[in-house]
């Protein structure tokens, strides 16, 4: 394994870090906030171990796949030691398992949170917990390749690990040039949302933080009952952009080439938009009663469904006390989750479409035994090398989630608060039911089960096996 290559990518995603970390400088400076002093100190912390780490240049720049998935899942773990910082040295999360916990949170997008009173928090404080979602969103390691150019031709390994979905393709040859169509698109879809929401009401505080959410499907908001304060119209538009948020980037690359019938082929997209469609209907009619008027009714079951199944995690009311049937739809949209190749996490609506077709080859096979058929998805056939990936994400996915819950479930919680808290974070969603609905938080848990939690999220967004293979010992051994 090339260590040097991956020191060197470690010191460079800190060095980084330490850039970003000048942005909450700049808003407590801004609000005359001490918190600020905080988040000075360890970006300088971050700006000398990142000048420490890539200081020596590497002997190599040549790594594939192991160096991109070690390289890639560290980056997380230690970019989120770091953001952690910040809260513990304010004092604003006074336990440090819990600063990680929200940094981690917030990295991995997925908006779970151990704090009772988000209010109290300081403006920067509230600020960086928003921005590590709109980091986290498209990935940080993509952000590096698009402003940093990194030598050697396998720099896609890195973009594979980080990316969300079953595969990524390169949109242009060149990868940085892909990972700068990327983010030009997401942070213009930002921008975009701000101005509609400040333009519509929103402060800007709460435009900027809360389109950072949105952008990154996160969902840390910065009042306590999450976007339910706000007006109206202002939940509609968050609930618009939640859903372009969870569809595949490439879709907007193809708009932007003005090719609308690859777009309309798009069979990841129809099915992602007819299960919104489908389950927002749904809902509203199961929770008429506690709505009588039909538009209040639907605007929260949209609202809702966009937010689960985009995995960001806002709420607008305690969907916790909703009719057993809207709540297990909200449930198993936890699990589909949005498209690939968009911020949102779950297991991708392109997975569950090929795995439903894979399916529906094996019941032909059974009846012709002698016939041939291939799996296709948008007129292109199904690579074997995807379907064994897939098959490996699901039996990870399902022996991570298994294990997660017998070891949360030593707290001696009931089976909806552990069954719901694992779904939550592996799906990097944020709220789950009973003891961790939108009404209540992660703080209920023990230290051990915050750091399995931890894991959970870091390995739900990072796809499973970066975090499998950083903790594998054959990784480690010597070659």
């Amino acid at each position: 394994m090339n260590y040097s290559i991956i020191r060197y990518v470690l010191g460079t995603v800190l060095k980084f870090e330490s850039l970003f970390l000048l942005l909450p400088v700049f808003v407590g400076v801004i609000y005359g906030e001490r918190s600020a002093w905080s988040f000075l100190v360890v970006a300088l912390m971050c700006l000398g171990a990142g000048g420490l780490l890539s200081f020596r240049k590497p002997k190599s720049y040549v790594f594939y796949a192991l160096e991109g998935f070690v390289s890639v899942s560290l980056s997380w773990v230690v970019l989120s030691l770091f953001g952690a910082l910040p809260f513990w040295v304010s004092r604003e999360i006074p336990s440090f398992t819990d600063a990680v916990f929200e940094a981690v949170s917030g990295f991995t997008t997925t908006g779970a949170s151990i704090l009772s009173d988000v209010e109290a928090l300081s403006h920067c404080c509230l600020f960086w917990r928003s921005f590590t979602h709109w980091i986290g969103g498209m990935g940080v390691l993509v952000f590096v390749l698009a402003v940093f150019p990194m030598r050697g031709g396998q720099t896609m390994f890195l973009m594979k690990a980080e990316s969300p979905g079953p595969s990524v393709e390169k949109l242009v040859p060149r990868v940085r040039t892909t990972a700068t169509i990327l983010y030009g698109v997401y942070t213009i879809m930002t921008f975009v949302e701000i101005i509609l929401l400040y333009a519509t009401g929103m402060s800007l505080f709460d435009s900027v933080t809360l389109s950072m959410g949105t952008a990154g499907t996160g969902g840390f908001g910065v009042l306590n009952d999450s976007v339910g304060s706000y007006a109206p119209h202002l939940q509609v538009i968050i609930t618009v952009f939640m859903i372009l948020f969870g569809i595949n980037f490439n879709i907007y690359y193809l708009l932007l080439r003005k090719k609308p019938g690859a777009v309309l082929r798009s069979e990841e997209l129809r099915a992602y938009l007819g299960i919104i469609a489908a389950s927002g209907l749904l809902i509203a009619w199961n929770i008429r009663k506690i709505f009588p008027d039909p538009l209040e009714a639907l605007r929260h079951s949209f609202f809702q469904v966009a937010s689960i199944i985009t995995t960001t995690g806002y709420s607008t009311v305690d969907f916790n006390v909703w009719p057993q049937f809207s709540t297990g739809i909200l449930v198993l949209l936890m699990f589909v989750g949005a498209c690939a190749g968009s911020t949102g996490g779950g297991m991708k609506v392109s997975r569950i479409v090929i795995m439903i077709k894979n399916m529906m080859k094996e019941i032909f096979l059974i009846n012709h035994p002698h016939g041939v058929r291939k799996i296709k998805l948008d007129g292109r056939t199904v690579e074997r090398e995807t379907l064994r990936s897939i098959h490996t994400f699901v039996v990870s996915y399902a022996l991570i989630y298994v294990v997660s819950m017998l070891l949360i479930s030593l707290d001696n919680f009931d089976f909806t608060t552990n069954f719901t808290a694992v779904a939550a974070t592996i799906n990097n969603i944020g709220p789950g039911l009973s003891m961790v609905g939108p009404a209540a938080n992660f703080g209920i848990f023990s230290a051990f089960s915050k750091y399995v939690l931890i894991f959970d999220m870091l390995a739900g967004r990072l796809e499973l096996l970066p975090m499998v293979v950083l903790f594998a010992p054959i990784t480690w051994k010597r070659r």
